[in-house]
């Protein structure tokens, strides 16, 4: 399953009790960005319990607001709507499953 893309009318999936989430917060220019989309992708198609997404910072400013994002990639575990971990840069595959267990 590919990642999903979230806006601030589909986010309020992400926020259900219940459900945990890895958002990537990005945007098309940033090459570190690109770097990390694949990691995305793949841990997509992996974990059938979390819901895994994206967020282009450009497109939906509000909800970068409301996570504070300031750099890109930014990548946020949530669960239960609420914020358990989060990174920023490109990372490891090991860092993204490690920040779910936290």
């Amino acid at each position: 399953m590919a990642a999903e893309h979230f806006t601030k009318e589909t986010f309020e999936a992400v926020r259900a009790p219940g459900v945990t989430a890895l958002v990537d917060f990005y945007a098309d220019w940033c090459g570190p960005c690109k770097m990390l989309a694949p990691l995305i992708e793949e841990l997509a198609g992996e974990l059938t319990d979390v819901k895994v997404g994206k967020v282009n910072v450009d497109e939906n400013q509000d909800l970068a607001a409301e996570f504070g994002v300031m750099s890109i990639p930014t990548v946020v575990a949530l669960r239960d709507g609420k914020e358990v971990q989060r990174t920023v840069g490109f990372t490891s595959k090991a860092k993204l499953l490690s920040m779910l267990e936290a």
